[in-house]
């Protein structure tokens, strides 16, 4: 089997949509879809042979070729999936993270060198780690030391325009946004081909070697460089170095994963994606049926499901010839994890050939990538973020302009909600121990905290703490907030609100604007009063329950 290999740099912002966010955004996949590179390079082949979009393409007789190379499984373009490049050693494309794979809740990747990853398909821990999926996408396994990495995402916000007034109007004026894939990255694309001659069909359609892909290419996105283009004799999505089939034969537990979206059709057509859930059940789920049986006839062996570790999506596509889009479908998700028991001898040909095709619907459009039985050594490691050296800006916006304006205010609602979720965190771990304050005096600190809130000042709360009667101030005195007196607790937190509020997670920017340092000062203040009142509430309800 031969391979092409090349590498996509992103010279503009790339939007690959997918089916998700709301109905007034595009969001862009983490990765160039195959779909997407085999539709570029079938637009070429028409330039290339003087094609027209009337010709019976799919004539056989006319174009012998031309199902081969693009309308089935014989040649495979694969998604291009991010390519680290930041040593001579890591210099390799990526792959999805397994969805079998968890961390600590209390482990920060971004705050910490490397956090422990626990693979649950082998076994899951004795102590109680409350597990939290991995806060990356894809990853690189390098002299057993896994590395997280994410792609880079740019949000560039838009309105509707009236063609022929240039501008908005009542009607046509909606705004919009797209999340796409930001410039300055490099993928990774691969083509397989059964047909070894096919590689000299393909190989001139990447000249010339600027191109581009996606939507909205008139607006300023898609523009793309191919470079390195590199015929293999010998490739494997796993890398040479894992790709030894005999090794991951020897094992008494099958684990399928899946190195890209799945689509795949029971005995009756239909399109299954429900996984099997409950670990050692007798009841098998729907969706693990025709997996099972597929794999059993592609494998040779007898399969018993254990468990799995997946999750579903709706994926669906553009067929530009058409200018319609393409059905959309349920899809198990890259990255899901299948764990059976066997009880015959896993053959190394059958492997090689399982992932050399993979299975299931649109294999052409690189859907089904499967691994068997891959990182067989990692049941618990530890992990970090690859460092990058990836240079990338944001984009600019003209000042005090519409969209500049309405950046900056989606820029203080993703901050409020951040700040939200750290109020609750807060509150949740904060707690009066003693607590020897009355209700009164804790209705009365709300109700001034409030005060505040409207005013936009902490004088309200700070002439309370000073102008205590004697009885109240040793109530606030003696009660203790993580050891400190609740009136230097209080005075702290409004003389410096960054004591409890993390300073990174107040830098949200949207399309080079975040929101203004005085409106971050008034948001500050405003949380760190809710965090007070929120605190003497809890208190209350505690104190009313004893």
């Amino acid at each position: 089997m031969k391979a092409i290999t090349f590498l996509l740099h992103t010279q503009q912002p790339l939007l690959a949509t997918s089916l998700q966010g709301d109905p007034n955004s595009d969001v862009s996949y983490s990765y160039i879809p195959g779909s997407m590179i085999r539709g570029m390079l079938i637009g070429r082949y028409f330039q290339h042979h003087g094609l027209r979009s009337t010709d019976d393409i799919l004539d056989g007789s006319k174009f012998p070729d031309v199902k081969r190379l693009f309308f089935n499984s014989s040649t495979r373009y694969l998604n291009a999936y991010l390519y680290t490049n930041n040593s001579n050693k890591e210099k390799k494309r990526t792959l999805p993270i397994p969805l079998s794979w968890f961390r600590r809740k209390v482990d920060d990747i971004s705050k910490l060198e490397e956090i422990t990853v626990f693979d649950f398909s082998y076994e899951q821990p004795e102590e109680d780690i409350s597990p939290k999926s991995l806060d990356a996408n894809f990853c690189i396994v390098d002299d057993k030391k896994v590395k997280l990495c994410k792609e880079k995402r740019r949000i560039n916000i838009h309105n509707k325009r009236d063609r022929k007034r240039g501008r908005g109007i009542e009607g046509s004026g909606a705004v919009f946004r797209y999340e796409t894939l930001d410039a300055g990255q490099t993928f990774q694309a691969v083509i397989l081909f059964d047909e070894a001659d096919d590689v000299e069909k393909i190989k001139p359609l990447l000249e010339p070697n600027e191109l581009w892909l996606g939507g909205s290419q008139s607006a300023g996105y898609g523009h793309i460089k191919v470079d390195r283009i590199e015929e293999s004799e010998v490739w494997h999505e796993l890398g040479i170095e894992l790709a030894d089939p005999e090794e991951r034969c020897d094992r008494e537990i099958l684990r399928i994963t899946l190195l890209s979206d799945l689509i795949l059709q029971d005995e009756w057509g239909q399109y299954v994606v429900i996984p099997l859930t409950d670990s050692g059940s007798n009841e098998i789920s729907q969706a693990i049926n025709p997996l099972t049986e597929l794999l059993e006839k592609l494998l040779d062996v007898k399969l018993e499901p254990q468990s799995s570790y997946t999750t579903g999506l709706i994926v669906g596509g553009f067929n530009r010839k058409w200018g319609l889009p393409l059905p959309q479908v349920p899809a198990l998700a890259a990255g899901s994890v299948f764990v059976f028991n066997h009880n015959g001898q896993l053959n190394p040909d059958r492997i090689l050939h399982l992932e050399n095709q993979g299975i299931g619907e649109r294999r052409v459009d690189g859907f089904g990538r499967v691994a068997v039985n891959w990182l067989e050594d990692y049941p618990r490691f530890t992990a970090s973020l690859l460092d990058s050296e990836t240079d990338w800006t944001e984009p600019q916006l003209e000042p005090n302009s519409e969209d500049s304006q309405i950046a900056k205010q989606m820029a203080k609602r993703l901050l409020e909600q951040k700040l939200e979720r750290l109020l609750l965190e807060k509150v949740n771990s904060t707690q009066l121990n003693p607590n020897k304050m009355t209700n009164s005096q804790l209705s009365r600190l709300m109700i001034v905290a409030r005060q505040a809130i409207a005013e936009e000042n902490q004088n309200p709360v700070l002439e309370l703490l000073n102008n205590l009667p004697k009885n109240a101030n040793t109530q606030f005195e003696n009660t203790k907030v993580n050891g400190k007196a609740l009136k230097k607790q209080i005075g702290e937190w409004l003389d410096n609100p960054s004591n409890w509020l993390d300073l990174r997670n107040l830098d949200v920017r949207v399309a080079s604007e975040s929101v203004p340092p005085e409106q971050v000062d008034r948001l500050k203040l405003e949380y760190t009063l809710r965090l007070i009142m929120a605190v003497a509430k809890q208190a209350t309800k505690e104190s009313k329950n004893e």
